[in-house]
């Protein structure tokens, strides 16, 4: 398949009916490596109109050098196989007209070499030039030119010539010697020169470039050309952004596009919008070897400017890179010149491959000690030039040898530059690397070790903290044992390893008590205190005594200091568990603990998202939607890796009980694509929290799915899984599974001293399901527990969620309790809460203007916080008149619009339900024809609000 190439297929046809004309041509086909002029010479016999022309054919190779004539005997031999016997027999009676070349005589001058082709002084045979010798090489070259002279009078001559850069000498002195004799001949020469090859630069290539009379350079393949190859290769149209993706990666060069293709099919990759990074990350192998097979036979300073440029990781400052090379400006001029026209760099300033590939090829050509002479030498460059230190990191990195003494000083630097730009685990690596080159077991490699389990905190904990037991002997002062102590990341909701208790628990008895000190070492000790008492959040005995410790710092606490506040936070969230605060209490120290708290803080890695999470069960939304919009172009700049997952879930969180619950979702989705090493657990508690509020249960099985890799999980990561399973289990008609889930999950938290049902609320969803198994007894029992609990804790949405559930069992008698349970959620930012209230308080009521009024403040509610359920239920309530159309769906179809409420798509509810997208679309069918629209955008206009 050839395309784009129309406009050299008609310049040579053109050529050819000139030659019938007696007006012959030299044609040369130029152009970089992969543009395609063997393809489009092997194309070329397809333009020949009439039987009247004859194709000579050679091919040129290096190998075959320096067999003489070896070009014009190919071209002898195409002309022997489609002549005549009679032709063939005349020939051969003929030596003048090069018989010896095409019946391989081997007594022919042809076989000895040309006195032109000798060195200056010298001749064979020790003839001189004028010499016998020479007047046989003149008769040797004259000899097919008369033969071609012959055959033209009866036939044009198309003569193809591949690869001219690597003609033997003598066939490059005959196909000179006949472009200058085409006068009389009825011939078009056409020949394919590739770009910044060495062999082009030959005076014999020359001369015979300069008697050209059309030069053709083959353009790169446009976007449509791309799209057409991929076409024709998998036999289906590509999407755009694949075919998008192939155009830019290969530039339009046609080797490189059929060997990336090549590639994508021998992985079984389609050409879909889905495999648009593969392509733009795939290396094919075939053109590695191609590449580097290519980059062999470059002239030594083309290979060491390659090289150099390949050290340089393709981006390199020219300058640099001549030095590396070792070649002046001129030298390094010219290489990179050759490199250019060989289209293997970019025609940028600054020297760039085309692609990735060319400096696997390059790389691949060298053998590892090549590979590290060049890197030692770049950074030993780089350091002298005083360029940042990543940059001479990363060549230190792929040196296995230590020789230079600041080695260390700049891993450690760019350690400390990949940490402030985001990149923990591109520190980790340079920071290993700095310990290999190391090996003195005292205080500084304890520095190095602490260092690294700063890095790491972020993505491997339990690595993190054997570092920093391998670094605690090596340090001399308790106070560094405390600072390095500090450095592992507590466990905010997770079981805290007992090695790590002890560790903290014996570096807080060396520095002594809080009370006892001052400055940073008080600090440190504050600190320590608050992560020993984390440590025990799971026992009740330690939860007591932190309520103690937080009544004895008083109603003003001290929050001035980084370590108050990080105390204060787990203190705060120790009576949050046990429920021996207040909402009240809780939401004015967590507000002021907010106030105080910087934007740059690292969260994942402190006590702060305690704060956060105590915040959310006060109900007290408000204060952490504040917060997150002040602080949040700051902290979203800075967040990376675990932080942006905690941030991702806090938004959605603030989102969801602002009663948005679309947007909640968009977060939830981001924080799905986050790595699994980033979610910690209380991004995983709040990640929880929401889905339950969004009820769904294809979302619930993906955090489900995600959050059970993890090795370890404490009780609070436990039981907000085991509540979310159980939602899951209830939504899918398991609910006998689901509440016996939801009991063990409440005697768990019994036994541990957690008693806050906002945080854990196990006791509604198993009221729900006990009412609905039909145990009222149990339900009730639950209810009123709940009430009491919730009562005491006074956060507006959970008193008005267990205010209902017990009006909710009481029937007709539970009225007044609803009524209560509407006007306290008035004061609540839980809308959605509210809208359920409404609706169970007007369809208790039956009848009359107070149950309409409620209904429809229901409906109008859910719509405004996308519950297209619960706009249904309020509908069914006010009765057939008020909603004349949905009434009239089947229970799938209305299930089917509640979903397309949502936002998913056909292929998405497919998978939701169980069922084929046939059937869904089905259902839409008969749904907007019952509705009386056409599609999906008149939708929102059909259902009432």
């Amino acid at each position: 398949m050839l395309l784009e190439r129309e406009s050299e297929l008609s310049r040579v046809g053109a050529a050819l009916s000139a030659a019938d004309e007696g007006t012959s041509s030299v044609i040369l086909l130029c152009g970089p490596l992969g543009i395609g002029r063997s393809a489009l010479l092997r194309r070329l016999p397809g333009v020949v109109s009439g039987t009247d022309v004859r194709v000579l054919r050679a091919n040129a190779a290096p190998m075959e050098r320096d067999f003489a004539f070896g070009v014009v005997r190919q071209l002898l031999d195409s002309l022997l196989s489609g002549a005549s016997q009679a032709d063939r027999e005349r020939w051969a009676r003929e030596p003048g007209r090069a018989s010896g070349l095409m019946f391989g005589a081997d007594d022919t001058p042809a076989g000895r070499p040309l006195a032109e082709d000798m060195p200056m002084g010298e001749a064979p045979d020790g003839a001189g030039v004028g010499g016998p010798a020479g007047a046989a090489s003149e008769a040797t070259l004259h000899g097919p030119r008369s033969l071609l002279a012959d055959i033209s009078e009866h036939a044009r001559l198309l003569i193809l010539v591949d690869d001219l850069q690597w003609v033997d000498i003598p066939s490059l002195r005959w196909l000179a010697y006949l472009t200058k004799r085409l006068r009389g001949l009825r011939v078009v020469l056409v020949c394919t020169l590739r770009d910044g090859d060495q062999g082009a630069g030959h005076a014999l290539v020359r001369e015979i470039a300069a008697s050209s009379t059309q030069i053709l350079r083959p353009a790169p393949l446009s976007h449509d050309a791309t799209r057409a190859v991929i076409r024709e290769r998998s036999g289906v149209p590509g999407d755009e952004e694949y075919v998008r993706a192939c155009h830019e990666v290969t530039g339009g060069n046609p080797l490189f596009l059929m060997s990336l293709l090549l590639g994508m099919e021998a992985r079984g990759h389609e050409p879909t919008a889905d495999h648009a990074d593969r392509v733009r990350a795939l290396r094919p192998a075939g053109l590695r070897e191609r590449l580097a097979s290519y980059l062999r036979t470059r002239p030594r300073a083309v290979r060491d400017t390659a090289a150099a440029i390949a050290a340089f990781g393709g981006h390199g400052d020219p300058e640099l890179i001549t030095e590396l090379a070792g070649l002046d400006e001129i030298g390094f001029g010219a290489a990179r010149r050759a490199l250019r026209e060989a289209g293997l760099l970019a025609d940028a300033r600054e020297p760039r491959f085309i692609h990735r590939v060319v400096q696997d090829a390059i790389e691949s050509a060298m053998t590892v000690a090549e590979r590290e002479r060049w890197h030692a030498a770049a950074a030993d460059l780089l350091y002298r030039s005083g360029r940042p230190a990543e940059q001479v990191a990363a060549h230190l990195m792929a040196v296995t040898t230590f020789g230079r003494p600041w080695s260390v000083m700049v891993l450690r630097a760019a350690a400390d530059t990949a940490l402030r730009r985001g990149a923990p685990e591109t520190a980790a690596r340079y920071l290993r690397r700095a310990l290999l080159g190391h090996r003195p077991q005292d205080e500084s490699r304890a520095r190095l070790l602490v260092e690294l389990a700063t890095a790491e905190r972020g993505f491997d904990p339990e690595a993190c903290q054997r570092h920093i037991v391998q670094a605690m002997p090596l340090l001399t002062t308790v106070r560094d044992r405390a600072a390095a102590a500090l450095r592992i990341p507590p466990p905010l909701l997770g079981a805290v390893p007992p090695s790590t208790a002890a560790l903290l628990r014996g570096v807080s008895d060396e520095l002594g008590s809080p009370a006892e000190l001052d400055g940073p070492a008080r600090e440190m000790a504050l600190r320590l205190e608050a992560r020993l008492r984390h440590c025990g959040h799971e026992n009740p005995g330690e939860l007591a005594s932190a309520m103690e410790r937080l009544r004895e710092l008083g109603e003003d606490p001290p929050l001035g200091s980084a370590a108050e506040r990080e105390l204060m936070a787990v203190l705060l969230f120790s009576g949050t568990l046990t429920g021996r605060l207040s909402a009240a209490e809780a939401a004015r120290t967590g507000g002021r603990i907010l106030e105080r708290e910087p934007a740059t803080s690292a969260g994942a890695h402190t006590a702060l998202p305690l704060v956060v999470v105590t915040l959310f069960a006060a109900e007290s939304v408000q204060d952490v939607g504040s917060w997150l919009s002040t602080e949040q172009q700051t902290r979203w700049q800075n967040a990376t890796g675990a932080d942006s997952v905690l941030l991702l879930a806090e938004r959605a969180f603030v989102l969801v009980s602002q009663s948005r619950p679309t947007q909640a979702r968009e977060y939830v989705e981001r924080a799905m694509g986050s790595a699994e090493t980033d979610w910690r657990e209380a991004s995983i508690m709040i990640l929880s929290t929401v889905a339950l509020e969004l009820r769904d249960p294809a979302l619930s099985e993906r955090i489900l799915a995600r959050a059970r890799r993890r090795r370890t999980a404490g009780l609070a990561l436990t039981a907000a899984l085991q509540i979310l399973q159980a939602s899951v289990d209830a939504q899918r008609g398991l609910r006998s599974r689901a509440l016996e889930s939801l009991l063990a999950c409440g005697r768990q938290l019994d036994v541990s001293g957690w008693r806050n049902s906002a945080l854990f609320p196990w006791r509604p969803h198993a009221i729900g399901l006990y009412q609905r198994l039909g145990d009222s007894r149990s339900a009730l029992r639950l209810a009123e527990e709940e009430l009491a609990w919730a009562t005491a804790w006074g956060a507006p949405a959970g008193l008005g969620r267990a205010l209902r559930l017990k009006g909710w069992l009481q029937g007709a008698q539970g009225v007044p309790l609803l009524r209560e349970a509407v006007a306290v959620l008035r004061d609540s930012s839980f809308e959605l809460e509210l809208a359920r209230t409404l609706v169970l308080l007007g369809r208790q009521l039956g009848s009359g203007p107070e149950a309409q009024a409620a209904l429809r403040e229901a409906g109008t509610l859910a719509a405004a916080c996308g519950a297209p359920w619960l706009v249904e239920r309020a509908e069914h309530g006010l009765g057939t008149a008020s909603a004349p159309k949905t009434a009239v769906l089947t229970r799938s179809e209305r299930r089917v619009i509640t979903l397309v409420g949502r936002g998913l798509t056909n292929q998405e509810i497919a998978g939701e339900l169980g069922v084929s997208s046939r059937a869904v679309e089905k259902h839409l069918t008969n749904s907007y024809r019952k509705l009386g629209i056409s599609g999906r955008h008149e939708l929102a206009d059909a259902l009432p609000a």
